[in-house]
């Protein structure tokens, strides 16, 4: 393919590449991503649990703790600007002894020097009437109220579809192999599907931040896998809690948690394991031994039956802090690494400083007058009234086929998750619910994969579940 030129390459595209994609995408600048799986958020962001933290668990010092507070207030934004469904539910950190709520005032007062507001410890009689299905163990918690939730996967894409609308290009499927210094803000990298020229690179690529680095004689971290494992229950569990259930914190983790999702389905977990392959991502029955254990010293109620699906992510780690920085020895390359938890929530904030960055070495960033904020909020019926529900059925026969049961997806909602770029079963899944609930896509699989050959004009025999090596159907394909 012809070489190409850009200003800036950013390399990744989970949320963090994809958060700064759009806010790059603000000025008068030649952007391209650049994603090694065949869709986006297909790495470390497909396993996130959703949360928006508010910086109640980080030191006031960190770098993570500056941005995570400040990208709790960004999100609200963001989400307004989007159409994405962000619920501030708040958050509980629970104490089972008197020396326990002595650590939650400590916590208390370093998350006030980040400037987490409206903190308060309540006690017994607050939780029995605001979260009755407690441990009567559980004698009083920290309740912040401005943690939240929102979709990990629909935040990516809804930030890359606007960072697209407004010029970002985005090559999925192209994965870096090697990078050219030439000179200073003179860079050359290569894919497995073209070479790209640019002026800036900026290394948002989760796990393997520390590959690329090297790529360019930058050797001086690494990233460690943490695997989480965490088990998703039944939607019939759905008000289980009400807030974010969260246990005093140890050194490597914030501990098991009882987690509701934008999704409805509660989630419970992770466990925290250091590994050494960034592509491990089996889970054990000592793991979900561990979860259970943990979760109904909390919640009592939740027992193994109310689980309807298993998975682990892996988090980047490369030390206690986020690594966001300038290259010195390397003019042009700009390392956003080891963003683990709370990643998420500091995305939007990342994404400003990384703007910063560029501007105090040489890039000029001039904002454009037709910059396109603004994006439909995408329709889930799942979320909607059924008065609502009905009308859209009258205006479009599709939205009345239901493809998911479990999760209430229509033929319509998949069309348009095509439309808007899913190319596989998990990009379908990740953008609509389809193939999420109970029977694990047992009922809809067949449908889905009709749909995406149809709308794809492809064979389904070249249908994948994730891309490369997860064919569904076994059959020649068409030559």
């Amino acid at each position: 393919m012809q070489n190409k030129t850009y200003d800036i390459i950013i390399i990744g595209g989970g949320v963090v590449g994809c958060s700064i994609a759009r806010e790059l995408s603000k000025y008068n600048l030649k952007v391209a991503l650049l994603e090694k799986e065949v869709e986006l958020a297909f790495g470390v962001s497909k396993s996130n649990s959703g949360i928006i933290h508010p910086g109640t668990q980080t030191k006031a010092g960190s770098l993570k703790g500056r941005l995570c507070v400040e990208g709790n207030i960004l999100i609200r934004k963001i989400a307004k600007e989007l159409g994405i469904d962000f619920q501030e539910v708040g958050e509980l950190i629970v104490a089972f002894s008197k020396d326990d709520i002595a650590k939650l005032e400590e916590i208390k007062i370093e998350a006030e020097k980040l400037g987490v507001k409206k903190m308060s410890i309540v006690d017994q009689s607050w939780l029995k009437e605001n979260e009755p299905n407690l441990s009567k163990d559980v004698v009083g918690a920290l309740f912040i109220p401005s943690a939240g939730i929102i979709s990990p996967y629909r935040m990516t894409y809804d930030l890359s579809e606007n960072a697209a609308k407004n010029g970002v290009e985005i090559f999925t499927d192209n994965e870096v192999k090697g990078i050219v210094v030439k000179k200073a803000n003179d860079l050359e990298i290569m894919t497995t599907q073209r070479v790209l020229k640019t002026r800036y690179v900026i290394n948002a690529a989760g796990l393997f931040a520390d590959d690329i680095s090297g790529m360019v004689g930058l050797d001086d971290f690494k990233i460690t896998p943490r695997k989480g494992q965490e088990f998703l229950l039944d939607k019939k569990r759905e008000n289980v809690v009400n807030h974010i259930i969260f246990p005093l914190p140890t050194k490597t983790s914030k501990g098991v948690l009882v987690i509701k999702t934008s999704d409805g389905n509660p989630m419970v977990g992770p466990t925290a394991q250091d590994v050494d392959d960034k592509e491990d991502l089996s889970t054990t029955d000592d793991g979900f031994k561990e979860v259970l254990s943990a979760v109904k010293q909390m919640i009592p109620s939740i027992n193994d039956s109310d689980i309807i699906a298993y998975f682990s992510g892996l988090r980047p780690v490369a030390g206690e802090d986020f690594i966001i920085r300038h290259e010195a020895s390397v003019p042009g390359f700009i390392n956003v690494s080891g963003i683990q938890s709370p990643g998420l929530t500091a995305a939007p904030a990342i994404a400003k400083m990384v703007c910063s960055i560029l501007q105090e070495n040489g890039l000029t960033l001039i904002r454009k007058k037709d910059f396109k904020r603004y994006r439909n909020e995408t329709t889930h019926l799942f979320k909607i009234s059924k008065d609502k529900a009905r009308k859209l059925i009258k205006e479009n026969e599709g939205y009345g086929d239901i493809v998911c049961r479990c999760e209430m997806v229509s033929r319509k909602e998949i069309e348009e998750a095509i439309e808007r770029g899913a190319t596989t079963l998990d990009g379908v899944k990740f953008r609509t619910r389809a193939q999420a609930g109970r029977c694990h896509g047992g009922f809809c699989t067949t449908r889905i994969l009709k749909i995406l050959s149809e709308k794809l004009n492809v064979p389904i025999t070249e249908i994948t579940k994730r891309g490369k090596g997860s064919l569904i159907v076994k059959g020649k394909r068409a030559r």
